[in-house]
């Protein structure tokens, strides 16, 4: 029997439903998965189950959690190793994990998160090509230091987690990378849960998608 749910959103756009979802799985917590189709904003269908009107939102052992971040610290609780073992490496972490739930909104307005279409070279906006900067920074940073293949190592972790719809917003909109950069995006793109969220996004129903989406201008 699961403990509990998840309740997310269309995995073929919802950004911050991946990162509940990676976490939790890497967690390995036995949850029932519970998706709502979205609308390109607040639905009654998702207001109705989640305290926040917002996913992810999870329920686990009588604890009820919103808010992705959150959503991953709790995930933390249960496997620590999710994070780095090392004190002020786990601070490095946790902060550029911050730094991605609290910023970068030239980026997520410019080059939404779409796992379905291509769209290489539009929408470069000078708000998220300086997002973009920003986040390629971050990534050698840490790649540089931990020896990759992932942001703090051999381990796909929380980190990871955060920045994972980024790497699909780069393959979606085709902006220009370093070399670092395509090898971390190949990576994380590789990853088994990863692969798992791309087929069954490649497998929701056609009337779930959403035409600004689908057809940006």
């Amino acid at each position: 029997m699961a403990h509990g749910r998840l309740v997310i959103g269309s995995k073929r756009y919802s950004s911050w439903s991946l990162r509940g979802w990676l976490a939790v799985r890497l967690a390995g917590l036995d949850v029932e998965e519970v998706v709502i189709p979205l609308a390109g904003g607040v639905t009654p269908a998702v207001r109705e189950m989640t305290p926040s009107g917002t996913v992810p939102y999870l329920e686990h052992d009588g604890a009820r959690i919103w808010e992705s971040l959150a959503i991953v610290e709790y995930c933390a609780e249960i496997a620590p190793e999710l994070w780095p073992a090392d004190r002020a490496t786990r601070a490095h972490a946790r902060s550029i994990a911050s730094e991605m739930h609290a910023g970068f909104r030239g980026l997520r307005m410019a080059m939404p998160m779409n796992l379905g279409r291509t769209f290489p070279g539009q929408r470069r906006t000078p708000e998220a090509l300086e997002d973009i900067a920003r986040i390629e920074a971050i990534w050698a940073g840490a790649l540089a230091a931990h020896g990759g293949p992932f942001l703090f190592g051999e381990r796909f972790g929380l980190a990871d987690v955060m920045y994972a719809p980024v790497v699909t917003r780069f393959l979606t909109w085709g902006p220009e990378l370093s070399e670092t950069s395509r090898g971390y995006a190949a990576a994380v793109r590789s990853h088994p849960l990863m692969e798992r969220w791309y087929d069954e996004a490649a497998a929701e129903p056609a009337s779930w998608q959403i035409e600004k989406y689908e057809n940006p201008a």
